[in-house]
């Protein structure tokens, strides 16, 4: 399968582009509004199930410099999920037309018609509160975004310490059918030679111990 991005040219000349629609009574005026990249980004990369949601939901409720950047995606919403907060569930059919909009700052199509991207209205939005952005990616997805920020990001890598682990957390979700399950394995497996294109490998074996490990590495990097 071949895969499919969507990124911008140069890294000092990216704009993100944003309607604002506002209304005074009858009358809807439309505002057109720049916002030229300088934020910064913390991007959490790794197979599903190794726990980089987990980690990045916890450093946002507990840090009010940083806030989630909510990704599209076109698999199905799990019965906890909300739209907008845990991802935008999107159709095929929308998300396509996105894409045709150049709605996306990148995009992929991980398998057969199942999408996931980084809206630029969405990074706009956090950059205009003045705050870092934190993404949960997958891993190609992940070293896209660290090509593009630069040394504004930092990478992490969560890994779990054996394929067992994440077979055993996925089975427990009872979201994945075992062909789903068997498909995130072997992706986890022909990806984790790129673990070592990431600024740090975070190994998720003891949760509270991985979450204290990533504030550190978030203190260190507010620091800067």
């Amino acid at each position: 399968m071949a895969k499919k991005e969507n990124i911008f040219d140069t890294y000092e000349t990216f704009l993100v582009h944003i309607y604002v629609k506002v209304y005074t009574g009858k009358k809807q005026r439309f505002f057109y509004a720049m916002i030229h990249k300088s934020g910064k980004a913390i991007i959490f990369a790794g197979p599903s199930g190794a726990g980089k949601t987990t980690i990045s939901k916890h450093l946002v409720e507990n840090n009010e410099k940083i806030s989630f950047s909510v990704s599209a995606c076109t698999r199905s919403r799990r019965p906890y999920e909300m739209h907008g907060k845990d991802y935008y569930f999107l159709s095929v059919h929308e998300f396509k037309n996105k894409i045709a909009q150049d709605a996306f700052i990148e995009w992929e199509e991980v398998y057969a018609d199942s999408y996931y991207g980084t809206l630029k209205t969405e990074l706009a939005k956090i950059w205009a509160e003045e705050k870092i952005a934190v993404f949960d990616m997958d891993v190609q997805g992940g070293l896209r975004l660290k090509s593009y920020f630069k040394e504004d990001a930092m990478t992490v890598y969560v890994q779990v310490p054996s394929l067992q682990v994440l077979k055993e957390r996925l089975r427990k979700r009872k979201t994945e059918s075992e062909e789903s399950i068997a498909l995130r394995i072997n992706k986890m497996a022909s990806e984790a030679a790129l673990a070592k294109e990431f600024d740090v490998i975070l190994t998720n074996e003891h949760l509270p111990t991985s979450l204290a490990k990533a504030q550190a590495l978030l203190d260190q990097f507010l620091s800067k």
